[in-house]
Parts: C-alpha cells; sequence; structure tokens
C-alpha cells in the first residue's frame, strides 16, 4: 500500500464523522450541481486567498485549461513553465492549444530559474506559468516584474502549495489568476476530483464561469465561446468547506514532521528540502535527493517501504512531449534531479511513531550503502 493511500486511510478515520454529515446534508439539500455548497466553498476560498473570486471546477488540470483560457491563451501561442513539475501542468498547456516553452529549475529547491525566464519571451508569449512545486513558492518579485515589463499575465500553478506564503503573500494571489488541484492526496484534498480558478479580476472570473459551464451565462445560451462541462461536484464542495476550516492544522503538522526529520536525517548522505528565501514551506511532498536514488528504494522495499517520485521522468523527455523538440541536456538540472529524488512519508495523521521507525529503517538502509 502506498504511503499515500495510508494516509488518506488514517485521515478518513480521524475525520469520517464530518466527512459522512457533509455527504448527507447534500444530498438531503435535494441541490446536486453547482448548489449553495459550491458557492460557499468559493467564498470561502476566496476569502482565505485575500481575493475577490474563485471558480470551482472539476479538477486541477482543468483549473489550468479554464485559467489559461480565460485570461485569453488561444492556438499558437506560447506560455512558460518548467518541465520539472507533474505532467498536467504541461498536458493543460497542449490542451487549449498552446506551445509549453520550459526553462530550469534550481537545484537547491527545485523550483523555475526565473533568471532564465526573459531568454525565452518571444512575441508569441501570452502567459508565465509558474509551478509552487512541492508546498513552495517561485521566486515572484522578479517575476512579476517581467509580467509588468512585458504585459504577460502570470497564471499561478498552485496544486501543490494551499497555504503556502512567500514574503508574507500566500500562493495564488500574486498573479493575474491562479489553479489549484484538490486531488485527494493534496495539502487540501477532497474526496475524488476537484479543482478550482482563483483571481481579483471579475472579467476573467467571468470568463471562467461561462468556461466551466458550456460557455453558457443563463441556461441554453452559449454567449460568446463553446466551454466545458467542468463544474466542481456539490458533495466535494461540502467536504471541502469542512476541511478549508482545519487546513492551517494540516500545514502545521506537516511542518512538525519535516522538523523532525531534518533533526534525524541531517548527517546523512541525503540532500533535505531547502526553503527558498522568504518562503513559509506548506510540504506537500517531502521531497530528498541522493546520488545512489534508485538502490535507496529497492533496498526499502525489502522492508515492505514503497516510496513515491516526484518526478521520475522530466516531461521534456516523456514520449508525449518529444515533439516539442528538447534534446536530452537541454534542462540540465531538472535531469539530474529526476534521477536523484525521491519522497518521503509525509501526510497529517502520521504519528511520530511511525515516522520514527521509518527513520531508523532508512538510516538502516544508508549505512550499507
Amino acid at each position: 500500500m502506498s504511503q499515500y493511500v495510508w494516509g488518506y486511510l488514517q485521515e478518513y478515520e480521524d475525520e469520517r464523522d464530518d466527512v459522512l454529515d457533509a455527504v448527507d446534508s447534500v444530498f438531503r439539500s435535494g441541490s446536486l450541481i453547482l448548489g449553495p455548497s459550491v458557492r460557499q466553498f468559493e467564498e470561502e476560498f476566496a476569502a482565505y486567498h485575500g481575493v475577490a473570486h474563485c471558480a470551482g471546477v472539476d479538477n486541477g488540470t482543468n483549473a489550468i485549461v479554464l485559467g489559461l483560457q480565460a485570461i485569453g491563451v488561444k492556438p499558437g501561442d506560447e506560455v512558460i513553465t518548467v518541465s520539472n513539475t507533474a505532467a498536467p501542468t504541461v498536458v493543460a498547456i497542449d490542451a487549449v492549444g498552446a506551445t509549453p516553452v520550459f526553462v530550469d529549475v534550481h537545484e537547491d529547491d527545485y523550483l523555475m530559474d526565473v533568471s532564465q525566464v526573459e531568454a525565452v519571451i518571444t512575441e508569441r508569449t501570452r502567459c508565465l506559468l509558474p509551478v509552487h512545486l512541492y508546498g513552495q513558492c517561485v521566486d515572484m518579485a522578479p517575476l512579476r516584474a517581467l509580467s509588468a515589463k512585458h504585459g504577460i499575465p502570470i497564471l499561478e500553478d498552485c496544486a501543490q502549495a494551499h497555504g503556502s506564503r512567500h514574503h508574507g503573500e500566500i500562493a495564488g494571489s500574486m498573479g493575474l489568476a491562479a489553479a489549484f488541484s484538490f486531488y485527494p492526496t493534496k495539502v487540501l484534498g477532497a474526496y475524488g476530483d476537484g479543482g478550482a480558478t482563483i483571481t481579483g479580476d471579475a472579467g476573467v472570473d467571468a470568463a471562467l464561469r461561462r468556461l466551466r459551464y458550456y460557455g453558457m451565462e443563463s441556461v441554453y445560451h452559449v454567449v460568446e465561446t463553446p466551454g466545458h462541462n467542468s463544474r466542481l461536484d456539490e458533495v466535494q464542495a461540502e467536504i471541502l468547506r469542512r476541511k478549508l476550516r482545519r487546513l492551517d492544522a494540516y500545514v502545521a503538522r506537516r511542518r512538525e514532521i519535516a522538523q523532525r526529520y531534518r533533526e534525524a536525517l541531517s548527517d546523512t548522505e541525503l540532500v533535505l528540502p531547502a526553503t527558498a528565501p522568504g518562503n513559509e514551506h506548506v510540504y506537500y511532498v517531502h521531497v530528498v535527493r541522493h546520488p545512489a536514488r534508485d538502490k535507496v528504494l529497492e533496498a526499502l522495499k525489502s522492508h515492505d517501504i514503497f516510496l513515491n517520485i516526484s518526478y521520475p521522468w522530466p516531461v521534456h523527455r516523456q514520449k508525449g512531449f518529444l515533439h516539442l523538440g528538447y534534446q536530452r541536456g537541454s534542462l540540465p538540472v531538472t535531469e539530474k534531479l529526476a534521477d536523484e529524488i525521491f519522497s518521503l512519508p509525509m501526510y497529517p495523521s502520521l504519528s511520530d511513531s511511525e515516522q520514527d521507525k521509518f527513520i531508523d529503517t532508512l538510516r538502516d538502509v544508508l549505512a550499507t550503502l
């Protein structure tokens, strides 16, 4: 059983009564599509981020797709992002007919190297898409300066950064719009798929609401361009409303677990996560590095410990994206990281005793290499 499934099952046991009450309350309301739970969650999620608007959608990938379309990205445009990310970031760019343009990442924190962005801006560039990866934010001040200088909007990918802050600003509040995923393993996760796109711009919000509902502003009337059937489910919205109240507690526990890893593993050959200046890390995943990563993982399997790699294949080297023309070595840091990174168990319901047992096993494995 993977660490993520185990964490979800433990969380469900802790929160089962509230989850079942949320489901029952929706079913008893008789309102199952874009009802009061979605509206209330949208209001509360927007308020949590200090922005005016939130549109709930069916998953995090479509949160990016609709976000791109709502800010005006069209087929043939270019979107600058990173290859060191989950494939859905780039799948979403492809879905709107745009071309992803990659820059490399920093070796210490794995985040977009913003110093490389201006060199790849062209007359076709229509969006800057920073990925707030693993639980912390990209360096936004220079990226915002580039956005202002070139008139290119920023869409933040916040799928892994719920509650993260950068120099006091919360992830999702630093661009024209921001996309979130509520996949069950996320820092704020639903009990199925879900997503949202937030913005402070009323025009972008209006476009998002049309796009998620076929392009309609009223029933049966597509007012501008066809959209999607991409609505956040009422049941998931009610569950998310209740979990949102616990988000800060989830983050606090993740930070405690990360601190315990630092104290227990700082004397090993593992490269532990670095927090970029000004960031408040929420540790969606606890990514470490080791030059003999594959040997470490194989040895742990003999102890029935199966760890995840986020991500073993850079997007630009995956078969589905080879047509973009990036050769091996074109993003050297990203490619190096893919050979060395793996994730230690990280979920709020992980107990100290469970973590200690894992740490002891990991230390024993590292000592034998």
